[in-house]
């Protein structure tokens, strides 16, 4: 395992096994002072959802170490149910809290609640906790479908609001209301939370802005609708930018500048420039088609963990389909490779001229004595089992880099593992969660 795998494990674990012990101070605490069941819901449902939020938040600060490590694709996966669950444990406090109130106090539950408001920051939380019920409704599928990306990713900012919003309730609350060490200890982990989120959010895209000073210097057309754009700064070395990896790129043009959006770089790094190559699928990607020499870029990252630090075998398997070919070019250019069985690109897309730099890989080829085979047509079994097998030799003891529409990478998942190769010899990195 590299290194930043193994630290990212280590943080996991450490987050996973801070999760029990929050779970289990209520608990513990109810053994000295007895609470009735409903209260004690109530009690491990609230420290749970103060504490899994600031995971949430953390998992998706950017934090090098995390997306070097899991890769991006990973942590969105975790920060998706992770989130459904926050909102749960939230709702379930409020409910449960207004019902053993109403017990206790001998009191009808609407009075108990209008009580409830009254008690400190808890005009706040209410609020806070309506902002992530508002985050939730905009992250179900039918709602995410109506929504641009840029009202998505403006809805989802209001997070951060809701999550301070919540804190004096929290510090407030009788399982560290007189305990200060314990709310010493929680506003430490908070303010780690909001640091992380604040260094690699803001901080460092605006350092690196002011330092590289990146701008467009080319516009290639590629295949219909695809374009190569050109990116040129200072001291771009500094970046660290890995084949494989992706950036969050920010167009300061019309239409563009509000929102980050991943694409990978498609080539190594040379010199002071990055390539990166962009499919019109939406408004924003339609958009950078038209970009003019001379825009200025924000990119953020690299990200991702798509990269030859992955590989444990000495025999690869490249898969691309329509514009994921982006990484695995940049791949095909620098993976080792001794013997032309080595190293195996198989790309998939619907037409030839759909294909994207393919003098550009048939020279690779050459070059690396490696092989490319075009998968194209709308043929099902391009895809199979059987056709990986036939086409691929020892494949079971092959690394797979993986990347492309998310229906077409799920069913090559399904083809591979049919085929014999273990799931974690598949690597791929998801744009569209």
């Amino acid at each position: 395992m590299s290194g930043s795998r193994s630290a990212a494990a280590l943080i996991v674990g450490a987050m996973a096994g801070t999760a029990v012990v929050v779970a289990a101070w209520p608990v513990a605490a109810a053994f000295q002072e007895p609470v009735p069941l409903v209260g004690l819901v109530a009690h491990v449902s609230g420290m749970l959802a103060g504490y899994l939020v600031l995971v949430a938040l953390v998992l998706m600060s950017r934090w090098p170490v995390l997306e070097h490590g899991l890769g991006a694709d990973v942590l969105a996966r975790w920060h998706a149910p992770l989130g459904r669950a926050v909102v749960g444990l939230v709702v379930l406090h409020a409910v449960t809290a207004v019902v053993v109130w109403s017990q206790i106090s001998a009191q009808p539950v609407h009075t108990a609640l209008l009580e409830a408001l009254g008690w400190g920051g808890m005009v706040a939380a209410t609020a806070g906790t309506f902002l992530l019920l508002a985050v939730a409704w905009a992250s179900a599928r039918s709602a995410r479908r109506r929504l641009s990306h840029e009202a998505w990713h403006a809805i989802h900012l209001t997070t951060y609001a809701g999550v301070a919003l919540s804190f004096v309730h929290q510090l407030a609350g009788p399982d560290l209301a007189g305990r200060p060490a314990l709310q010493v200890l929680w506003s430490l982990m908070y303010a780690s939370a909001f640091g992380l989120v604040l260094t690699h959010r803001v901080i460092t895209p605006v350092r690196d802005a002011t330092r590289h000073r990146l701008r467009v210097v080319g516009v290639v057309s590629e295949a219909p609708g695809v374009v190569s754009v050109v990116v040129e700064g200072r001291k771009v070395h500094e970046l660290a930018a890995q084949p494989g990896q992706f950036f969050r790129w920010r167009f300061l043009a019309p239409g563009l500048w509000r929102t980050a959006h991943p694409f990978s770089i498609s080539a190594p790094p040379v010199g002071n420039r990055l390539r990166l190559t962009v499919k019109a699928l939406g408004d924003g990607s339609s958009r950078v088609q038209g970009l003019s020499v001379g825009t200025r870029v924000l990119a953020q990252g690299p990200y991702g963990a798509l990269t030859e630090a992955r590989r444990t075998q000495r025999q690869v398997l490249l898969v691309a389909g329509g514009v994921g070919i982006t990484p695995m070019r940049a791949l095909l250019e620098t993976l080792e490779s001794r013997d032309p069985m080595d190293l195996v690109l198989l790309y998939r897309a619907d037409r030839a001229e759909d294909v994207v730099f393919r003098a550009e890989l048939d020279a690779l080829a050459e070059r690396r004595r490696a092989r490319v085979v075009y998968l194209l047509g709308s043929d099902p079994t391009l895809l199979s089992a059987r056709t990986f097998q036939r086409l691929v030799p020892r494949l079971p003891e092959r690394d797979v880099y993986l990347c492309g529409p998310p229906g077409m990478t799920a069913v090559v998942r399904r083809e591979l593992e049919l085929a014999g190769v273990r799931r974690g010899l598949i690597h791929e990195e998801r744009f569209a969660l």
